[in-house]
């Protein structure tokens, strides 16, 4: 009985260590919106992430990532990697790991600018040549809970063996996270 109370607290304590770390986000463009979820993302360490991108005319992206998130003083550097499910609208389905990571710069309190870029080559992927992606912009922040973004998102993928290539996401966004 001792060890189910003990395991119970314990269990407790790590979920409510993680609960400050959660973080969901909705991001809108013209063809586009991405919506993702993500645990230690905003803190230094590990951090786990998942996402879910439908366009308008060329299919779906779903996808898991792991990073690692290093601050240098002000700076968030984030080396990681993704898997992912790519569903496209005029082809056959396929997956790709991707490898890159992001940067976050603030300018202010409440500002800051950001990047993000993660490729992955053929041998990488299943029934792709190449997958890429790309994001950058500006957020703002007027409290600690909320972060609102507007900034640029390009996500492609080159068709393999004469199959179609398809654009998922290009162009601008506005988008908005909340942290729990």
């Amino acid at each position: 009985m001792k060890k189910i109370i003990l395991g119970s607290g314990v269990a407790m304590l790590m979920l409510a260590g993680s609960a400050q770390a959660i973080e969901g986000s909705v991001q809108v463009g013209e063809r586009f919106t991405n919506m993702s979820v993500g645990l230690g993302t905003t803190t230094p360490g590990l951090s786990l992430s998942g996402n879910w991108l439908r366009s308008d005319h060329d299919g779906n992206v779903s996808g898991l990532g792991l990073g690692y998130n290093i601050g240098i003083g002000s700076v968030f550097l984030s080396p990681g990697v993704k898997a992912m499910y790519i569903s496209p609208k005029d082809t056959k389905d396929g997956y790709s790991v991707a490898v890159g990571g992001g940067v976050q710069v603030p300018v202010t309190n409440m500002l800051g600018v950001y990047g993000e870029y993660y490729y992955s080559p053929e041998s990488f992927s299943s029934r792709i040549d190449r997958y890429q992606e790309a994001s950058a912009g500006v957020s703002f922040s007027p409290i600690t809970l909320l972060d609102v973004r507007v900034g640029y998102k390009y996500l492609a993928m080159d068709g393999k063996n004469g199959r179609k290539d398809n654009v998922l996401a290009n162009g601008p966004y506005m988008g908005a996270s909340l942290r729990f």
